[in-house]
């Protein structure tokens, strides 16, 4: 889950930046929807967070990755693509359906297939622009051993209540350390909000 924040958080962070600048524009209704995504998963807080406090675990967020620097344009957005799906794929499930308010659940489940849906349009104008896939797969596998920990631990816990609170308080934390992602694209970039 802290994954899927996190992706949405740089998703948000790189529209910010200027029309272009990776590539391709996302709408500023993908921010909207963005943000929304993360009001659904505070609202949909069951369980006080203390009560599940021997549940923790370090779900090892590649959080350099996001937050280092080092992705090009093409990796930007596979990545971002990458943990939108696995976060879709994850709330998707009829696990989860039995974890959460069906209906924040399935307003969460909208929001991010439409960022995918856009996504999948801005993917595909710049994997034409970058070179090959195989700078990409590092990253994007790095994303997948991330979200397989969390599918994991959500198993051997046998989807408790607390594994899944554990699990949305990780998305978001996820996403939240994305600001710096989100500071360094604007400063590259140049404010749009600067006069």
């Amino acid at each position: 889950m802290a994954f899927v924040l996190s992706l949405l958080m740089a998703l948000v962070l790189v529209s910010y930046g200027p029309g272009g600048s990776l590539g391709c524009d996302l709408s500023q209704n993908h921010v909207l929807v963005g943000r929304k995504n993360l009001r659904l998963l505070g609202q949909m807080r069951r369980l006080s967070p203390r009560f599940c406090l021997q549940e923790r675990k370090d779900f090892a967020f590649p959080q350099e990755m996001v937050e280092g620097g080092q992705l090009q344009e093409a990796q930007a957005f596979s990545v971002l693509h990458e943990m939108l799906q696995q976060t879709f794929n994850l709330f998707n499930t009829e696990r989860s359906s039995a974890a959460w308010d069906t209906t924040l659940l399935e307003q969460l489940r909208t929001g991010l297939h439409q960022q995918l849906n856009e996504l999948d349009a801005c993917l595909g104008q710049v994997m034409g622009e970058e070179d090959s896939a195989l700078g990409r797969m590092g990253p994007i596998l790095a994303m997948k051993r991330y979200f397989q920990g969390i599918h994991v631990y959500l198993q051997e816990k046998e989807y408790s209540d607390c594994a899944w609170e554990i699990v949305r308080l990780e998305i978001m934390r996820s996403l939240s350390s994305s600001t710096s992602l989100q500071e360094r694209l604007r400063m590259m970039d140049g404010d749009l909000n600067s006069p």
